[in-house]
């Protein structure tokens, strides 16, 4: 049995900004990244674990400042004083879109790192490279378009030919890779990539798009007995409860609020072959809190029409308002929603010191304007045509009149999917 650590996407520089640890210079959102990955190498060295895989995604791009190339190097460096194996596969942020420029990982590949494996190119790995450990892995770095064209030895194509023969030549090289490996000993495929049916943090499914999207049968071939994936930032199982286990380990910190509903990971493996255990170990990263105020609740309290005055308005974002206690260390976000016209009735000031503790802090603000069109005594919404009711809108908004004409002949072609010219006087 070989026990193997897998994380991902540590982007350690990608909230670098905010507040700063006057003790090291370093923005204490960058060493929330920094204290998650502390984690990692230690449970990695503790433990021990037999082998790191990192698939990808160090840094925000390709070219990291010293400072960040120094520390993210810090970390390697103990795994490799450990003598632990470690895979750093090039992911998508780590890589330029230029074919054969230099990538954020290249120095611990030009330097020859002990056991530091860097992958920035298709290959499968076999005892030999891995330090004599009983185990094999095809490894797939992220595959920028340029790259494609010309592994395929394609000058032109739409991206759809490029991606329905990048998928051709890929289940071909992964098949022929699989002939030549060891049937006796474990086999991993690890990939920077996006697979079909993987679900981004919100809740988004993956499909075909700009991303060239691995299959779901490439990734669930039962001659694999682990499958290590990055690139998609919420942690997930793609084959729960089947042979191979197919992990996204997720990044390893919230990097927005986009993410403020996901639970961070790296995982640990039972690796047998034919029978791997995965064990999720969590990160406890910074709060994250994200509330919403609507002062059009206050509006319709007071009735239609009724402005109030400030202390009243201050009053009630101040019952909505989280507990000060919660703010503090955090990083938060504060929606205010209310009419335009209440605009100069918020004290700013006063909302900014109440989140003075947080370690980040937005206030966003949405006005929003009531606009009421205004009917003659013999008309009604029902008996005005949508080009009508579109030239009263504009009207109420002030628009200029030969925009309107315009406006009105777009919204004709739009809605009637016709190329006449629209005549104003009939308003059909």
């Amino acid at each position: 049995m070989l026990r193997i650590l897998h994380f991902s996407d540590a982007h350690i520089d990608i909230a670098a900004h905010g507040k700063k640890d006057p003790s090291t210079g370093l923005p204490y959102r960058v060493q929330d990244f920094l204290i998650a990955l502390d984690k990692i190498v230690d449970y990695a060295i503790n433990s021990p674990v037999d082998l790191v895989i990192f698939t990808g995604d160090a840094y925000r791009d390709r070219t990291p400042s010293p400072t960040y190339q120094r520390e993210w190097g810090k970390r390697i460096i103990r795994l490799s004083k450990a003598a632990i194996p470690t895979i750093l596969m090039i992911g998508n942020h780590d890589l330029s879109p230029t074919y054969g420029r230099a990538h954020a990982l290249q120095e611990f590949d030009t330097l020859s790192i002990p056991y530091v494996h860097v992958i920035d190119k298709p290959m499968m790995l076999g005892q030999t490279e891995l330090e004599n450990l009983p185990v094999q892995i095809i490894a797939f770095p992220w595959l920028s378009s340029s790259a494609m064209a010309a592994m395929i030895n394609a000058n032109a194509g739409t991206k759809q030919e490029i991606n329905n023969n990048m998928e051709f030549l890929i289940n071909k090289i992964v098949e022929n890779w699989i002939k030549e490996s060891n049937p006796d000993l474990p086999l991993i495929f690890a990939a920077h990539a996006s697979v079909q049916g993987a679900v981004f943090g919100g809740e988004r499914n993956i499909t075909l798009g700009n991303d060239y999207v691995l299959p779901g049968s490439l990734v669930r071939n039962s001659n694999f007995d682990y499958v290590a994936l990055g690139h998609i930032h919420k942690a997930q199982n793609l084959n729960e409860d089947s042979h191979p286990p197919v992990i996204y380990a997720g990044s390893i910190e919230r990097v927005d609020f986009g993410e403020i509903e996901d639970q961070k990971y790296f995982v640990v493996t039972e690796l047998v072959k034919g029978k791997t255990s995965v064990n999720w170990i969590a990160l406890e990263g910074r709060n994250f809190i994200d509330n919403s105020i609507d002062l059009r609740k206050l509006a319709n309290d007071l009735g239609e029409g009724k402005i109030p005055d400030s202390s009243t308005v201050m009053e009630f974002i101040r019952n909505e308002l989280p507990d000060i206690e919660e703010i503090a260390d955090s990083v938060a976000r504060l929606t205010l929603t209310y009419p335009l016209d209440w605009e100069p009735l918020i004290d700013n000031h006063e909302i900014h010191q109440y989140y003075k503790d947080a370690i980040e802090s937005q206030i966003i603000h949405k006005p929003q304007a009531n606009v009421r069109l205004r009917l003659g005594d013999d008309e009604s919404i029902s008996s005005l045509s949508p080009i009508n009711l579109l030239e009263k809108y504009l009207l109420s908004e002030k628009v200029d009149q030969r925009e309107i004409s315009t406006l009105q002949e777009l919204a004709t072609k739009i809605i009637y999917n016709q190329d006449d010219p629209f005549d104003l006087e009939a308003g059909s």
